[in-house]
């Protein structure tokens, strides 16, 4: 009987290796990845269709969330607090493992390659916090990295797994030439909570509204942010985004666009129940002030299509 796996997959060279390096033993592998308001299974997606596995996709926004707002282990040089992060899809993927009867769980990590959230301390630490003792396999590393229960009762062959330590990309690069892997995503810049202009303007967004959500994150994300108390501004760069800002707009927004001259498109949105009630013509007048401000031509008399319609 096969053993079965359960695979944190995020779509990059490691999840995809260490995968195969399972597969290669005859491994049966589920590959699953963790979707929230802040990253999705884009990648993922694409790297199982290519390993020809079925990804399993779970939306555990909510909880990421509340996790974020104060995480145990603290966070990075922005708001990303990187080792709750993985605890939790860690933690997640216990339950799963237990409810579905998977033999362990696996991940793409590598030791050291990441040295606030990869060394091996942290490795333990989440082994341990996640209740996966001896149940969590790192095939990239499981040679420099304690014996797992899987290894110890045969289920994988230890001498048949990886010994990689490091920040060097060549010997996962090597391995992919050997498996045959051609397609695989460079390394990029990381999730937006470690970008720091995002964590600012997400910090604010926590500050006026404790439980924000999948528009509220994604829309700071959009164009240059402003802030004027509890009220956030987006105006758009180009013609792409003043699309995205239509189709983001609720009802309780004010949203502008230029009628008689070129510019861009405005969204102000006011996050408090007292200021959404009380402070339309406000709103309406802060949008006018950046629209005009980011306009290339505007006029002594410009006109605007605002929604919703201002009552005269």
């Amino acid at each position: 009987m096969k053993a079965k796996a359960l695979l944190l997959m995020s779509g990059g060279l490691d999840s995809i290796l260490a995968a195969r390096i399972l597969q290669n033993q005859g491994v049966d592998v589920t590959p699953i990845c963790f979707k929230s308001y802040f990253f999705d299974c884009g990648a993922a997606k694409k790297a199982s269709k290519q390993l020809g596995l079925k990804l399993k996709e779970v939306d555990f926004s909510k909880e990421h969330l509340s996790m974020l707002k104060a995480p145990q282990f603290g966070r990075g040089s922005a708001i990303n607090p990187c080792i709750d992060c993985h605890l939790l899809m860690l933690k997640e993927a216990k339950k799963i493992m237990v409810k579905e009867k998977y033999d362990f769980v696996a991940t793409g990590e590598v030791l050291g390659e990441r040295p606030m959230s990869q060394n091996a301390r942290s490795l333990s630490l989440l082994e341990k916090e996640a209740g996966l003792e001896g149940l969590l396999l790192r095939p990239l590393s499981a040679k420099v990295l304690d014996e797992t229960v899987p290894e110890k009762n045969g289920l994988v062959d230890r001498e048949k797994l990886e010994g990689i330590s490091g920040r060097s990309r060549r010997p996962q690069l090597e391995l992919a030439r050997q498996f045959g892997i051609k397609e695989f995503p460079t390394p990029a810049g990381g999730c937006i909570l470690t970008e720091k202009n995002y964590s600012t303007h997400l910090s604010k967004l926590l500050y006026f509204k404790k439980e924000p959500d999948d528009n509220d994150c994604k829309l700071i994300r959009q164009g240059r942010i402003f802030w004027e108390g509890d009220m956030f501004i987006v105006i758009a760069r180009d013609e792409e985004e003043c699309k995205k800002l239509k189709r983001s707009k609720r009802s309780d927004d004010v949203y502008l666009e230029p009628k008689n001259f070129t510019g861009p498109s405005v969204i102000v949105r006011a996050l408090s129940t007292e200021t959404k009630k009380s402070s339309l013509d406000e709103m309406i007048s802060i949008g006018k002030k950046y629209l005009l401000q980011f306009s290339k031509t505007p006029l002594e008399d410009p006109i605007f299509t605002i929604w919703p319609s201002p009552k005269f």
